[in-house]
């Protein structure tokens, strides 16, 4: 069939179809916007309610990671004991440096006191020594002339003596005038003081009215010690004042504490410090015996001393050590023993007892003293927690970390 259009007639059916073209597309569009919003809807939901399980499940993960779970008869068996959070009194302690040094006291430096030469060394550096121990033996011939003219004045003497006894009896029988016998008695004096002179030289040098030769000294030992210096050797020429050994007791040594201005008034005799080496493991406690009175012109600071035991010569002269001081005691309201804190991924933290074991409680902490450390943030007063072997309660932690990774 064939449709004669003129003209005329093709323009006003064009604007028709147009217009219903351009409408179709317009509701077409329409109903696919609308059905884009109500689908949205349920995908925006569901993302918010997955968000909030992931969040709880994070949460709980993070729970669960510091819990340890631990029977009661594991604990028993790794030797885990509990204790109870609570006040302590705790003080501010002050560091300060120091250093170790000899216990000038006991400490000599021995010269000969008499000039020779170094017959024999017995004694070596670092080596002990027992008081009247023979150090050194010297040949001096200084030595020898003073023993022969204390001999000679013994000799005088016991001749002055005898007679003087003579006389005296010569006297008493009237043979003799009594001039002659108060002449011989002063003689005998006489020759008693020069006895005491000659004699006491020798003491003043430490040596021996005899001791084999005549030109033999005996260098000994002037108290228990140990040889810390040695400048003598067999066959030397060694001079009166030559410093030959150094012997010091190191059963006590000095701790010479530097103490700035601003700690003065904190630092008095009898107060109580801790020591502790910067080098070893040592500790030591003690009380100041000494603090100086002046401050250096340089370093503007005073010397304090401490003296300590030494019986197993830890505390050896030189060591740097610090020395802790402590002032102002405080009442805390929550402190734990020291050996309860832990460093767990960064986080300082302390093992409570729970139902199931033990839960890592992260903490913050404040000032320590006497193996006691203050809790300021993070443990309630009255909580139960692992005081000693809270190192195992870590490791058994990093085993259940290490599971639940894999």
């Amino acid at each position: 069939m064939k449709f004669n259009i003129d003209k005329k007639s093709q323009k006003p059916i064009l604007g028709v179809i147009l217009a219903g073209t351009l409408l179709g597309a317009a509701i077409l569009f329409w109903n696919k916007g609308g059905s884009g919003k109500e689908q949205a809807k349920p995908v925006a939901a569901a993302n918010a309610e997955h968000g909030k399980h992931e969040g709880k499940n994070e949460e709980d993960h993070k729970e669960e990671k510091g819990l340890v779970p631990m029977t009661e008869a594991q604990i028993k068996s790794a030797g885990i004991t509990l204790a109870k959070a609570g006040s302590a009194t705790l003080g501010t302690i002050d560091q300060l440096p120091g250093e170790v040094k000899f216990n000038e006291d006991r400490t000599a430096h021995v010269v000969p006191r008499i000039a020779g030469v170094a017959e024999s060394v017995q004694a070596d550096l670092g080596q002990r020594v027992k008081k009247g121990q023979v150090l050194a033996i010297i040949a001096s011939p200084e030595l020898a002339e003073m023993r022969s003219a204390h001999l000679a004045a013994q000799k005088r003497l016991a001749l002055a003596q005898l007679t003087a006894e003579r006389e005296k009896k010569l006297w008493q029988d009237k043979i003799s005038a009594e001039q002659d016998y108060l002449q011989a008695r002063q003689a005998f004096q006489e020759a008693e003081i020069q006895a005491q002179n000659a004699k006491s030289k020798l003491t003043a040098i430490g040596a021996d009215v005899s001791d084999g030769a005549l030109n033999r000294y005996v260098i000994r030992a002037p108290f228990d010690g140990v040889v810390v210096e040695k400048h003598i050797t067999q066959g030397e020429a060694i001079k009166e004042d030559t410093n030959v050994f150094l012997l010091s007791d190191l059963s006590t040594v000095w701790v010479e504490v530097v103490v700035a201005a601003k700690d003065i008034e904190a630092v008095r005799v009898g107060s109580n410090v801790e020591i502790k080496s910067s080098s070893t493991s040592s500790s030591a406690t003690g009380k100041v015996s000494y603090v100086g009175n002046l401050l250096g012109e340089q370093t503007r600071t005073a010397k304090a001393r401490v003296v300590i035991d030494n019986p197993n010569m830890a505390w050896r002269p030189g060591l740097f050590v610090n020395i802790a001081l402590v002032r102002g005691k405080t009442e805390v309201p929550v402190a734990v023993v020291s050996d309860a804190i832990q460093t767990l991924e960064g986080r300082t933290v302390v093992f409570t007892k729970v139902a199931e074991g033990f839960q890592a409680k992260e903490v913050r902490t404040g000032r320590s003293e006497g193996g006691m450390v203050e809790i300021v943030e993070g443990l309630a007063p009255g909580s139960s927690y692992v005081a000693t072997g809270s190192y195992v309660v870590k490791a058994e932690q990093g085993k259940g970390s290490a599971e639940h990774g894999h």
